[in-house]
């Protein structure tokens, strides 16, 4: 960051707990550091409203949010007739740099306000910093925990929290009847703490358990990342539910496609993170991940302000960065347009600053282009529909949506009919190209079979009997017992291995080497 009196090298996910904390207090005798990469965008050159804004030029994600914040920022002053001032710093993805950025803009721009930035370990540094100063931060994290909001009074989550999500991704595993998943995630702060518990309770509601957990860092290698998979391939369950970042996500695929886990009898399932820039991935990288399943949140396409909006988004998206192969726009553009208009909103009603512009932005209430923007102890409300597709060919499908409290339908509109089964949505393509639903399990190839002891003196021989075979030289066990277990087996949504064992003992003696199994 040019003008810094220092400089970071080194991504901050590197770096150890310790080190983020001496960094930590490094930054923060940077209080004074200018810097003079900003964008301004101002109705005249005397705004006293000012405004900053951290994204991330490296990720997709960033580049949007740049292009729709310019944009918000120019209808808004348009629709007004008032001027402001939009200062926008570039953090690269990286915790310590938004905080330098998050300083910058308060000591050198005099902000009254900070968007985003869009992680929460970035977030949680900046949040920390706007505290400190009484200068609000609406995050564009997807999560926020509880504790952060009541640590520090002035964060503002501004992107729906992922409850709504899970329970979608929920009852799309429900309606296969799939009963186990193995969760594939990326361990940062924000999935571990803001993700997983909302989708252990999610799917424990549906009667489905999580069987397998696999952690990928941001720096795994390709080849930990080979062993992980192969970890997983020898294993039963072939439900994956994947939620990572939009390039981890990429590397996954890669390698699972390379590995023939993209083939027949395997299930993909992607979250918001990854399924929602979809839009942006070319024909090369889609074609590894064919049959894969996914959720994204939903927004009004059809909405005349949306349409306007849309061609005006990709013209300016196409000249900004050229090197970009598709214009398209996702939600988290339409995220940072929605929350920087409830700040002008709220600022335009009040020259307040501080604790009293907080809370007008906490009063937001309009239909935006991500949807209805409320807030609710200061985040934005959940999201309650969300669209399903399913990647096939050089693109996707679009294969219907899921609403909270009503479940599944082929299209948003009025009197339309809804379902709880996924079912009914029409036909799913899966990896490989079946037409029938895949079961979710495969023999194991490390599972330790059950063992099953079965005692040879039974006074009831209908119940259970042993006996051995001399010409084949093993145990033959068989009664009622040995038959309804087998029968109970086989009914199993997914494949138990076991061996029965004859136990030439007491009762009590058997029962005591359950321990010893």
């Amino acid at each position: 960051m040019k003008g810094l009196t220092y400089h970071i090298p080194y991504n901050m996910n590197a770096f150890p707990p310790f080190h983020y904390f001496l960094l930590a207090i490094l930054l923060l005798i940077a209080v004074k550091a200018p810097t003079n990469r900003s964008t301004e965008i101002t109705k005249n050159s005397h705004a006293k409203r000012v405004i900053g804004a951290i994204i991330d030029s490296t990720s997709r994600i960033g580049k949007e949010q740049k292009v729709a914040l310019e944009m918000a920022m120019e209808d808004f002053c348009e629709f007004s007739n008032q001027s402001f001032l939009l200062q926008i710093e570039d953090s690269h993805g990286e915790p310590i740099r938004a905080g330098l950025a998050a300083i910058a803009l308060i000591k050198s721009h005099h902000v009254q306000l900070i968007l985003g930035p869009c992680t929460w370990e970035e977030a949680s540094l900046v949040a920390d910093i706007g505290n400190k100063n009484q200068i609000p931060i609406l995050s564009f994290a997807d999560v926020t925990p509880n504790w952060a909001i009541e640590q520090w009074p002035f964060l503002v989550q501004a992107s729906p929290n992922q409850h709504g999500q899970m329970k979608a991704i929920a009852a799309i595993v429900k309606s296969w009847e799939w009963h186990q998943v193995t969760m594939i995630y990326e361990d940062t702060d924000s999935s571990v703490n803001g993700v997983l518990p909302h989708l252990f309770d999610a799917l424990r509601e549906a009667g489905v358990r999580i069987i397998h957990h696999l952690s990928l860092g941001p720096l795994t290698t390709t080849n930990s990342l080979s062993k992980e998979l192969e970890r997983l391939q020898s294993g039963q369950c072939r439900i994956f539910v994947v939620n990572l970042s939009f390039l981890l996500a990429i590397r996954l695929f890669e390698k699972a496609n390379k590995m023939k886990m993209m083939e027949n009898g395997y299930v993909w399932i992607t979250t918001n993170s990854m399924t929602s820039l979809v839009h942006s991935i070319d024909a090369s990288i889609i074609s590894y991940m064919q049959g894969v399943i996914g959720v994204r949140s939903y927004f009004p396409e059809n909405e005349p302000h949306f349409q306007d909006f849309y061609f005006k988004f990709c013209k300016k998206f196409a000249l900004k960065y050229p090197e970009e192969k598709n214009h398209e726009l996702g939600i988290f553009a339409l995220q940072a347009y929605d929350a920087l208009w409830s700040v002008c909103l709220a600022m335009m009603e009040s020259n307040k600053v501080g604790q009293q512009l907080l809370d007008k932005i906490l009063l937001s209430d309009f239909q935006g282009l991500s949807g209805r923007v409320q807030f609710f102890n200061k985040k934005l409300a959940p999201g309650q529909i969300f669209q399903i597709i399913n990647m096939i060919g050089k693109s996707y499908q679009e294969l219907g949506f899921w609403s909270s409290k009503l479940g599944f339908s082929k299209t948003i509109a009025e009197n339309v009919t809804y379902n709880s089964s996924m079912r009914n949505l029409g036909q799913v393509i899966w990896p490989g190209g079946p037409w029938y639903t895949p079961k979710g399990w495969t023999l194991s190839t490390i599972a330790e079979p059950l063992r099953i002891g079965v005692p040879t003196r039974s006074l009831f021989k209908n119940y259970v009997n042993v006996e051995y075979d001399l010409l084949e030289n093993k145990s033959l066990f068989s009664g009622f017992s040995i038959d309804l277990f087998k029968a109970t087996a086989e009914q199993l949504p997914f494949y138990l291995p076991y061996n029965f064992y004859p136990f030439n003992g007491t009762y009590d003696a058997l029962v005591e080497q359950i321990h010893l199994k």
